[in-house]
């Protein structure tokens, strides 16, 4: 008699100071797969350059990594003992101003990109701004040819209007890897009910994250709390379109926040959804300091009620059926609903 294979445990965000022990804490904490940030601001160029010291990591470190281009890769991570790593953007800075460029990162491994981070981009409106004219000429060119090539739409960043209007526009499904319900915590990056209704509603994905500035009381959140509100977007937009994404970043400098909030758009400190007194990293909660810590929240779901079934559905299957059905091209003739009626 075979027994059947563990479920998978997939994040599909993180940004942490790599290094060999975090690679190896992952492979403790059981994790098969990881949606990595490569580029926040970097130009096309500089993503290359990190996506070469990726390279150097694969190459170091083969028993515990490797480069992830489709779901059939997270299988393989599994079944060896191994995490896949999964390349995305947090802006679309990496393609600069050349549509031309969205095939060639996806060819290079990109596997998800944000349309904008916290500020307007040339393609959609960010979190932090004032008015939100929604998906732009190019950001509407730019979405079919990232569903014609398979890199997925990511509105993680993205204000309200641009972020159901990429779900309209979009003839695949599209994702939110990391962020929460507003109704638990009204950060400016957690999503609306609205959002939340339109993403399920076309077949897309919703990752819960982790990162204390996006938690109900922060850094002080429990895990009971966590998995209540995971409990109840399932009810919301049904536990098949519900998953992780941590927004982990672990062991980076305080340094690293002024990268990722101010990048080269301003002289001024952006504090973002901080304060001045606390302007670096604030601290993890205590049930949720790395990659090791995926079974407290595996625990915490079926404390609050989750069927097994559930709880391996949103610990890494449903992330895995969106993966199977995104990373390669479209189909010709394939509309969104369709896309849908296949899940």
């Amino acid at each position: 008699m075979t027994t059947a294979p563990r479920p998978y445990r997939i994040d599909c965000l993180q940004y942490a100071n790599w290094s060999d022990k975090i690679f190896r804490q992952m492979r403790e904490g059981g994790v098969d797969a990881v949606h990595v940030t490569i580029a926040y601001h970097e130009t096309f160029r500089e993503t290359v350059l990190n996506m070469e010291q990726w390279n150097r990591w694969f190459e170091q470190y083969p028993q515990l990594i490797f480069q992830g281009h489709t779901a059939a890769d997270v299988r393989r991570a599994r079944d060896s003992g191994r995490t896949a790593i999964f390349f995305g953007f947090q802006n679309p800075s990496p393609m600069e101003d050349d549509i031309g460029l969205v095939e060639i990162l996806h060819t290079l491994g990109a596997r998800f990109m944000q349309l904008s981070y916290n500020n307007q981009s040339l393609l959609a409106t960010g979190c932090y701004e004032a008015e939100d004219p929604g998906i732009t000429r190019m950001g509407r060119q730019v979405i079919k040819e990232m569903n014609r090539v398979g890199l997925v739409v990511d509105m993680s960043h993205s204000s309200e209007r641009s972020t159901l209007d990429a779900i309209e526009i979009s003839q695949r499904p599209i994702a939110i890897t990391h962020a929460n319900p507003a109704f638990w915590h009204p950060a400016l990056r957690n999503k609306s009910d609205d959002v939340l209704r339109a993403l399920s509603q076309s077949g897309g994905m919703l990752g819960f994250s982790v990162y204390p500035h996006h938690l109900k009381d922060k850094s002080a959140c429990t895990l009971d709390s966590f998995c209540q509100m995971i409990a109840r977007t399932a009810e919301l937009m049904g536990p098949e379109h519900i998953g992780i994404g941590t927004d982990l970043c672990q062991d980076q400098p305080d340094s690293i926040v002024e990268w990722m909030r101010v990048g080269r758009w301003s002289k001024d400190i952006d504090y973002g959804e901080g304060s001045a007194a606390a302007a670096g990293f604030p601290e993890m909660p205590d049930w949720f300091k790395d990659n090791r810590d995926f079974g407290n929240i595996e625990a915490g779901l079926h404390a609050v009620g989750l069927s097994a079934g559930e709880v391996a559905a949103v610990m890494g299957e449903n992330w895995m059926r969106f993966f199977e059905r995104s990373f390669g091209p479209a189909q010709a003739g394939t509309t969104s609903g369709e896309a849908v009626a296949a899940e």
